[in-house]
């Protein structure tokens, strides 16, 4: 059986930017495979009494955060370029992601967040996740279609209450099969390390 660790990311996540282009590779490395779980985390914030991104709400700590970003994607070789407005709107491309088997949904999200933070595109458009969706080689109309359906908004709102219910207060957060989380870019390989560690 095939070992799996869960990636919780959201759209307008700086750090799942990074998480998203690395995950696939770096669980393969461990024997491990990626299921990818979009989910909205502006849906948590409120809850706690946000009404924006917490880099927006204290300045100090988005002025790091944006810095922080240039050095971990330089690393990585990814181009990098702070989105305008941000947070964005990521409802649409959850839902979009959400209507996705599970090998497509981890190809669209990483066009979407190269999109968003590495070629400045807005991300609410449904022009560019109909060409996001054309780029992985899928039937965009057809695709949008489930997405925007009642059965599939709640899936999505399902999922988000899932993580609420999980813990999950940031993206991104990788959870393993013993429901261990691990929360940020950073802690994906302690994760795969501790998935070692479990019995097979």
């Amino acid at each position: 059986m095939t070992r799996t660790i869960e990636f919780w990311y959201e759209f307008a996540s700086t750090y799942s930017y990074p998480a998203a282009m690395r995950a696939d590779r770096a669980a393969a490395e461990h024997g491990v495979q990626v299921v990818w779980r979009p989910f909205l985390l502006g849906v948590i914030f409120r809850d706690m009494g946000w009404t924006t991104s917490p880099f927006n709400e204290h300045p100090a700590k988005g002025a790091y955060m944006w810095r922080d970003m240039e050095r971990i994607c330089a690393k990585q070789g990814l181009d990098f370029g702070r989105p305008s407005p941000f947070p964005q709107n990521g409802l649409n491309a959850a839902r979009v992601a959400m209507a996705l088997p599970n090998d497509a949904r981890g190809a669209f999200s990483r066009a979407v967040y190269e999109g968003q933070f590495a070629q400045g595109r807005d991300i609410s458009n449904p022009q560019f996740l109909m060409d996001a969706l054309a780029q992985i080689g899928q039937d965009a109309s057809a695709v949008w279609e489930t997405a925007m359906s009642d059965a599939n908004k709640t899936a999505l709102r399902d999922q988000t209450a899932q993580a609420q219910t999980l813990g999950i207060f940031g993206a991104p957060t990788w959870r393993t099969p013993d429901g261990e989380l691990f929360w940020g870019n950073d802690r994906l390989q302690d994760a795969l390390e501790w998935m070692d560690t479990l019995p097979a």
